[in-house]
């Protein structure tokens, strides 16, 4: 039995042979179930809705490292495209965003491709990070002069004083410690964001509370097209 994989539209589309199906014994097995394209991204600029007009290059780089059509997309990747709409909130309308992304490009590749911004993130939380206590601890073990042994250091020496966040008796007390963004591995909608296809198969996003701004921290989405909520 082979799997084969190929690109039909937007989608990646896996279908499975086996020697049934070749010799047409038995009924071919039905393809499964496509699956929408989709990347996580960083931006490499700073985006806003109704501030960075309609033409402006962007350029976002993928975060994961992605299998399309048979091709691995590396981490660091470099998608390039460009935004297509540009609308700030109003009183009767909300503002409105869409960037589409013409190119991907690696070290030792490129690769057309046509996807867009969703209104997908992969949101951040911060947890307990690691104790910044540095240093061994400061033992009382006694030292011996002698052959092949070391010589006892001078207790007043600056060499032989505990390191911060070590008291003398050897242990180390709590110390400073610092939090860890970590990124979920679910996707979330951006809060008071909506995203829709427009009649040319694009997508925009848009948000009735304020004008969508996009940093260069968060891991949005690209895809093809709309995305279902992940499970």
């Amino acid at each position: 039995m082979f799997t084969r994989r190929m690109l039909v539209g937007s989608v990646l589309t896996t279908f499975v042979f086996g020697p049934a199906a070749v010799l047409g014994q038995q009924k071919a097995a039905a393809p499964r179930a496509p699956v929408a394209l989709e990347f996580p991204v960083t931006m490499q600029q700073n985006v806003t809705a109704g501030a960075t007009p309609v033409g402006t290059k962007i350029k976002a780089k993928l975060t994961v490292a992605t299998l399309v059509n048979g091709v691995v997309f590396p981490r660091n990747s470099v998608f390039s495209g460009e935004v297509t709409e540009s609308v700030a909130k109003s009183a009767t309308e909300p503002s409105r965003l869409a960037i589409r992304m013409d190119l991907v490009e690696w070290k030792n590749g490129s690769a057309p491709i046509k996807v867009y911004l969703t209104g997908w993130y992969y949101p951040t939380r911060m947890d307990a990070g690691q104790d910044l206590a540095y240093g061994p601890p400061n033992t009382s073990a006694t030292w011996k002069t002698g052959r092949g042994a070391g010589t006892r250091p001078d207790p007043n020496s600056p060499a032989s004083q505990p390191f911060p966040g070590h008291e003398t008796d050897g242990s180390a007390d709590s110390g400073p410690t610092a939090p860890l963004a970590v990124t979920s591995d679910h996707r979330a909608m951006m809060k008071d964001v909506a995203s829709a296809r427009n009649t040319d198969g694009s997508v925009a996003i848009t948000c009735t509370r304020s004008n969508i701004k996009l940093d260069k921290v968060t891991s949005y989405v690209l895809a093809a097209g709309e995305l279902v909520p992940s499970k």
